[in-house]
Order: structure tokens, then sequence, then C-alpha cells
């Protein structure tokens, strides 16, 4: 009874670490935002991916825990025993604390960028290379296991008529693995991808296609989404995140209203969705 109360008290203490962590990252990627648009902010990742970290290490710690109890109800127990009321409970208070922590803790590190024409992230340009990078800040992983990432863009695209649609070009897939250093930590880190525009096969000849439609090229908004297949400990999660939106353009004299589309949005919306 008093390990479980224990438990308990932990988990509430957990509870209130997290939601500490969620508003230093919630700053984190106001910052990140700023620091796109030009501002001189520190975007550092390294004391939340620590914070992160030690907190997932004491939960999976507690769960390990859970689960020799679990074990101990079904080879002994007797009327009234407290492990048969209170540990499935705790593993489901437990379960849900983790699986919040882990989707929180995946963030785009680096925004889409090239460096072309004015290395200034969120403009990108068809047929010219750019990379973005997520990362895992629960620095916690099973070396045995492949853990699979992935980048889509558009994946739930606006229903407006003229919206251009894109392939990435070159691999969009690839194992997430810590490298050598413990500095490095669990990174998505994708290069020298490539987008080229859908051709809408209905439009007739000599029309203007996909690109046809209200909305003008520089004023598009699009995203990358990143995916990662996570497996720690017997927890298995499918990990999400997405990058701020970002402009496509098709040549050098679009920079300017494409930019300009970049920084009207982030004065109206806090909201990168």
């Amino acid at each position: 009874q008093n390990v479980l109360a224990q438990m308990q008290q932990l988990l509430g203490r957990s509870e209130t670490l997290r939601e500490l962590l969620q508003q230093e990252l919630g700053d984190w990627q106001e910052r990140q935002r700023r620091s796109c648009l030009g501002a001189p902010t520190n975007t550092h990742l390294r004391p939340l991916e620590t914070w992160f970290t030690k907190l997932g290490q004491g939960l999976f710690q507690l769960q390990k825990l859970l689960r020799a109890l679990s074990e101990l109800r079904m080879k002994v127990t007797y009327e009234r025993d407290p492990l048969e009321a209170e540990t499935p409970l705790l593993q489901q208070r437990l379960q849900e604390q983790l699986t919040y922590l882990l989707k929180s803790a995946f963030v785009v590190e680096q925004q889409p960028n090239t460096p072309n024409p004015c290395k200034r992230p969120l403009v990108l340009r068809t047929g010219s290379k750019f990379s973005a990078r997520a990362r895992l800040l629960v620095r916690l992983h099973d070396r045995n296991h492949r853990m699979e990432a992935k980048i889509h863009i558009d994946r739930d695209p606006p229903k407006i008529k003229g919206f251009r649609k894109f392939n990435i070009l070159t691999s969009s897939s690839k194992t997430l693995l810590a490298g050598d250093s413990p500095q490095e930590g669990l990174v998505c880190d994708f290069q020298y991808l490539t987008l080229k525009e859908q051709k809408d096969s209905r439009a007739g000849k000599g029309s203007k296609g996909s690109s046809e439609g209200p909305l003008v090229v520089t004023e598009e908004l699009h995203l990358i989404t990143f995916t990662l297949a996570y497996a720690y400990c017997g927890l298995e999660l499918e990990l999400e995140t997405t990058t701020l939106p970002f402009v496509i353009i098709s040549n050098n004299n679009q920079f300017s209203s494409a930019w300009a589309s970049i920084l009207w949005f982030n004065m109206l919306s806090s909201d990168p969705k």
C-alpha cells in the first residue's frame, strides 16, 4: 500500500513537471519562430533535451516497477488486495503521461531552409535543394530496434482551387539512430531534398495546369510533417511534428513576395496550422 501511495505522489509530481516543460517548450517554439524571421534569439535545445530525458527516464522506471507489481499480483494475491484494484489505474495514468511526453518531445529543430537565394528559411524553390531536421527530446531508445522517420508534404492540404501539390524527390524516409556521441541525441536530419510540382493531368493544353486558381503562388502556405515510429521498453507510438508554414517559389523574382507572405502570416497568427 505504501509503494502504491508513493507511486501516486510521483505521478502527480511528474504531471506538474511535464506542464512546466510544456510551457518551456512553447517558449522555445516562439523563439524559433522569431529566429526564422530574423530576430537574434537563443534556440538551443540542450537544456530542454536534458529535462525531457530525465523525466522520461523516471516514468519508464515507474513502468518497470508497475510491471513487477503486476507479476507479483499474478503469483500471490489475497482478498481486498490493493494491487488488484489500483495497479491497472496506475498503469493507465502512467501510459497517458508517457504518451503525452513523447508526442510533445518530437519537435522540428531546423525549419525548411535552402541556402538560396538569400539564405532565409521558410522560402523554398522548386528544383533547389533544401534541408530540415527533427529531434526527439527524450533521448531514450532501443539500439536493437530500427526507428523509421518519414517526411510528408501537405498531408492535409486546404481545399482551395488551384492549390499546388508537390512531391519530395530523393529519399523521404530514413532510419533514426543515435550518434556515437551522447551529445548528438536522436535526430532525423533530412538533407539535399528537392520539391517537384505535380502537374494536373486534367489541365487542357495551353492552360496553366495546377497553378491556375484564385490563390497567388506566393500566398500558398505549405507544411512538412515528420513522423517517427517510436518503440522503447514495450511502448510503441507514432510520433508526429509539423514545420512552420513555408512558401514554394519557382524563380528568384518571387522571393520578395513570398517573404512578405511569411512575415504577414506570422504577424497575424501564432498557430502554424
